[in-house]
């Protein structure tokens, strides 16, 4: 037996958090707060900006937290400035007459499910290029006035947030994110209580909160199972974006996709099309498939004709390792109530995840999309082929080219890219209907009436700008990570606004190769010490914590800038996310990207600094493939030379 050591009840411990409440007459700034509109219209991020400029550099320019922080001192003055308030006015109107705008009735509705989205630094609900597409899916289709909801999660600590050790070692820190300090607002019942989801697993009921993002005109739903109801277990559904093992990412996929239907349902939203954003989604369709033989009486094969016919999968992924595939013992634990409520037996339902039904393959994500999707598509010209030939043993008998799986080459929300120099310098000399038609050649022509001069001021007011930043943002970062203070000062130091800056930010993953750079270090030592034309880099980027090729990528870049021959010429900065991805891909001179082809799908991060002026030098990869012009920047070959990865690395760096 257990001897009880006291009387004394265990602490029931509540987080309380408290911050000033706003008077009516501010009340906009937190309507406003609460809509993510700021986030690519410089008049709502510059209105912030002047309510407490403090404020908005340490609260890292998220709008909530700094009204929360705002003294009652600063609430009094902010009242009594004239100025100030008419101002808040003006942009309120625009916001509301931006807002207010109902949907275009014309176009599809979209129900759009995604892992992660990149909306702003603000909201950790994010890790690189998927995430940020699907933002920036979003913000476009507020723009566009497209009846679109979305669904994700809200992660508890979402991505990780990077340092370095001494020694160049990527240390992964994950940071519980405060809820009630965020750009979003918890969906309540009609008596004032949280709204809460039931999602029937095996054998238990999850339970989740539901949050709104309002991006524009566009809700993001999102889910989160970090709350008491649930066990441990089941808290941690929501924790970490990518993390835990594969029971874990079995269970995130089954919320998402079946828990991610149940929340529409039970908000009372219906579209007309159902978007998987990657494989993680698909379950979507194994729910939509239940619910119409339950609700509408459809046989198994009329539901799968009616949901084929209303759902689309875009696929990111241009190797078959990056898909998810779960062990049928697995996958039949969470699954396996699904084949009795369809109408179909264990082995028709798990042969829709296989590529050879009857055998004994994992069940994949991206089989099941296929085989109940109508569409499925690429995100570049390129990727759309590989992915042909990838999901080509899915349909036997047809050759890869007559494939339905077809492409969409990514492209990035310009709004929030675009610099607010950019911007401006658009609406003065483009024509005024050129936000609402960016992709009419014809406006774009006007750029050839424009002086020289008033571009390049522009690119160096931006790379000042960029510079500014990196002193500012990392000083403390080096102190504290190498050390020796001279040697800080002596980098910052050598920082040279008038050398040829050369960025390099991404995912690192060993296929990215940012290694290409150091294959000749006596060759590159004479370049970046070449007097007469400076070149400096710098290069930024997370490596997953599973992915030790890409952490000792990291360690031996950092090790080679902290050599004396390249001290100040080779940077490396901590901590990659969308505030730095802003500063960096319009201040640098020339965006690098140096990938395996063809396994780029997209990489649109040079789209965004193609926007900003910035020049690039890519592989033929990708968007580049398409969007390369000879003069306008630079390319590596897409012709290969060696089956030897290592031999055509070797070739493609000394090129």
């Amino acid at each position: 037996m257990k001897i009880k050591a006291n009387n004394a009840n265990s602490p029931i411990w509540k987080d309380i958090y408290s911050h000033s409440m706003l008077p009516e007459q501010l009340q906009p700034l937190y309507e406003m707060a609460t809509n993510l509109w700021w986030v690519w219209n410089h008049e709502g991020a510059k209105l912030f900006g002047k309510i407490d400029p403090e404020l908005w550099a340490s609260t890292e320019g998220n709008p909530v937290l700094l009204l929360q922080s705002l003294s009652y001192k600063r609430i009094e003055e902010i009242l009594a400035d004239d100025v100030l308030m008419a101002e808040i006015k003006a942009v309120y109107s625009i916001f509301k007459d931006y807002v207010n705008v109902k949907p275009d009735q014309t176009k599809p509705s979209v129900a759009y499910f995604s892992m992660e989205y990149g909306l702003t630094n603000v909201l950790k609900i994010y890790s690189g290029g998927l995430g940020v597409l699907a933002g920036d899916y979003l913000k476009e289709a507020s723009d566009s006035n497209i009846d679109l909801t979305a669904v994700g999660f809200l992660y508890r600590y979402g991505y990780f947030t990077q340092s370095l050790s001494m020694e160049g070692q990527q240390i992964a820190n994950y940071e519980p994110q405060n809820f009630n300090a965020l750009p979003l607002t918890q969906v309540m019942q009609a008596n004032g209580e949280p709204m809460v989801l039931e999602v029937p697993y095996p054998g238990r009921t999850v339970y989740a909160h539901i949050w709104k993002v309002s991006v524009g005109r566009v809700p993001l739903y999102l889910m989160d199972t970090d709350i008491p109801q649930n066990s441990e277990w089941d808290r941690s559904i929501t924790h970490q974006l990518y993390g835990g093992d594969w029971e874990n990412r079995m269970k995130q996929e089954y919320l998402l996709g079946i828990g991610g239907i149940l929340m529409l349902n039970k908000l009372g939203i219906k579209k007309q099309i159902y978007h998987c954003n990657e494989g993680h989604a698909a379950l979507i369709n194994a729910q939509r498939l239940v619910d119409y033989i339950q609700n509408d009486n459809l046989s198994f094969n009329q539901a799968l004709e009616v949901v084929r016919a209303s759902a689309l999968y875009t696929v990111h992924t241009p190797v078959p390792a990056g898909h998810d595939y779960f062990d049928e013992g697995l996958f039949g634990r969470y699954m396996g109530e699904f084949p009795g409520k369809l109408g179909i037996s264990w082995q028709e339902f798990i042969d829709m995840g296989r590529e050879n039904p009857g055998s004994n393959e994992k069940f994949s994500m991206s089989v099941f999309a296929l085989n109940t999707c109508q569409e499925a598509n690429g995100v570049s010209w390129l990727h759309g082929k590989v992915s042909q030939r990838m999901f080509a043993p899915v349909w036997k008998g047809y050759f890869p080219d007559e494939l339905h799986v077809g492409y969409v080459t990514n492209g990035v929300h310009m709004p929030t890219w675009a610099s607010t120099e950019w911007k401006r310098f658009f609406a003065e000399n483009f024509n005024k209907k050129f936000f609402k038609d960016q992709s009419n050649k014809l406006y774009w022509e006007a750029i050839q009436n424009v002086a020289d001069e008033d571009i390049w001021a522009i690119r160096k007011t931006l790379k000042n700008k960029l510079i500014k930043y990196i002193k500012n943002q990392y000083k403390t970062n080096w102190l504290k990570n190498q050390g020796d203070p001279a040697k800080v000062v002596s980098i910052l130091d050598k920082i040279n606004p008038n050398a040829l800056l050369i960025g390099f930010g991404r995912r690192f993953a060993t296929y990215k190769r940012a290694h290409l750079l150091f294959t000749d270090l006596d060759r590159l030592a004479k370049i970046v010490n070449n007097e007469q034309y400076p070149i400096q880099f710098v290069f930024t980027g997370k490596a997953h914590p599973a992915d030790g090729g890409g952490q000792g990528l990291i360690k031996h870049i950092v090790e080679i800038s902290r050599r004396p021959e390249f001290l100040g010429k080779i940077i490396f900065l901590e901590n990659y996310d969308m505030r730095l991805a802003r500063h960096l891909i319009a201040g640098v001179d020339v965006w690098l990207n140096t990938p395996t082809r063809p396994l780029e799908a997209s990489g649109t991060s040079g789209e965004k600094a193609e926007m900003n002026g910035v020049l690039n030098f890519s592989v033929l990869d990708g968007w580049w493939y398409e969007g390369y012009k000879q003069g306008a920047g630079w390319a590596l070959t897409d012709k290969r030379t060696y089956e030897n990865q290592q031999y055509q690395d070797q070739l493609d760096a000394a090129t």
